[in-house]
């Protein structure tokens, strides 16, 4: 998954790039995660949700290559009422909710969600392929320090297009974002690096974006669905190798992912998984144990609290964890663990301040 669009164009990309904007958590999000952590630790909790991965439907106007088949094969009949929703993060009780899905876009009850999810002061990452924001976002939603937009880029346009399996997808999320920009949308892109991305292609579409006055860019290797019979996912080692090259030029760029996850992806240092910190509530109910594993599902919270084996999900024993390395599992991994360094803490406080 590559494109010609390389070496030239990328020199170019890079000189013309404005000095690196703050690649930081706003603050209202940063204050909001040290509030949980302070409170979770006074009361000896160990494990709490950092995340509440929302997934209202499993319908999608794409069928991503990379992507689950139950997430782009839903109906839409089958969607999440928005009261269940409101009351799984109110279970919860998550400080960030990840709108995903399915393309939430199509979930007709969504300026309500948003309404709702800002009422209980949580912050909203909006994961979109933005065919339909325009139609289905502006206008109907005001910005909101509380409510990022999160555009879906796998890379410049030949590349996004071959990976979304549509034309002209990557040229409607440029101009979207231009929109969103214009409009006062916070506003960033995620980016999933598979097996034949190339790392060049990767720099490149990260000063692009810089040059469009991107607000952020998560950038995380690619998890190997089961679903997914198309051999583009990374091994341990790949995974190591692109992303200690990433680590190279990830300070030059609005990337979000925290420098302590890069040197995890990279193999520069190593972490327990922490499946509990990103729970997930789908049309099916909550899913267990992980985002990216769905074992079982409940009908509750609770019973996915309590059921789940926590203990061997985070000793990443089991054959579906070997390649793993999402942020979804390991970012909390690397904030939890850098209470225990002083060079990790200054580490942190240098990247947050950019």
């Amino acid at each position: 998954m590559h494109t010609a669009e390389t070496a030239p164009e990328l020199v170019n990309l890079r000189e013309r790039s404005a000095p690196r904007r703050k690649a930081n958590t706003p603050n209202h999000i940063a204050s909001s995660m040290i509030k949980l952590q302070l409170k979770n630790r006074l009361f000896g909790k160990k494990r709490f949700p950092f995340v509440l991965m929302l997934e209202p439907l499993y319908t999608c106007n794409l069928a991503c290559l990379g992507c689950s088949t139950e997430r782009h094969t839903g109906k839409l009949k089958d969607r999440v009422p928005l009261e269940k929703c409101l009351k799984a993060l109110d279970d919860c009780k998550a400080p960030i909710v990840s709108i995903c899905g399915g393309e939430p876009t199509l979930y007709p009850e969504l300026p309500e969600l948003i309404d709702g999810i800002i009422a209980r002061k949580s912050h909203i990452y909006l994961c979109t392929n933005a065919i339909k924001l325009d139609r289905n976002l502006f206008g109907r939603v005001e910005p909101n320090k509380r409510l990022t937009i999160n555009v879906h880029l796998d890379g410049m346009k030949s590349t996004h297009d071959y990976v979304t399996n549509r034309k002209g997808v990557f040229d409607n999320a440029i101009e979207m974002i231009k929109q969103a920009k214009e409009r006062g949308f916070h506003t960033m892109i995620n980016t999933t690096v598979f097996k034949e991305t190339s790392v060049d292609e990767v720099e490149e579409l990260c000063a692009y974006v810089t040059q469009l006055g991107i607000d952020g860019i998560l950038v995380s290797p690619g998890y190997q669905y089961e679903t997914v019979k198309r051999d583009i996912f990374l091994t341990k080692e790949d995974t190591q190798q692109k992303f200690d090259r990433i680590l190279g030029f990830a300070d030059r760029y609005p990337i979000t992912t925290t420098p302590l996850f890069l040197e995890f992806a990279a193999g520069r240092r190593e972490y327990k998984c922490s499946p509990w910190s990103t729970v997930s509530f789908t049309p099916n109910g909550w899913k267990g144990p992980c985002y990216l594993i769905g074992q079982r599902h409940y009908e509750d919270f609770e019973s996915f609290w309590n059921k789940t084996d926590w203990d061997y999900w985070e000793s990443r024993e089991d054959n579906l964890c070997q390649n793993c390395a999402m942020h979804s599992g390991f970012e909390a991994s690397a904030v939890m663990d850098m209470a225990t360094s002083p060079r990790d803490l200054y580490k942190m406080a240098r990247w947050n301040l950019g």
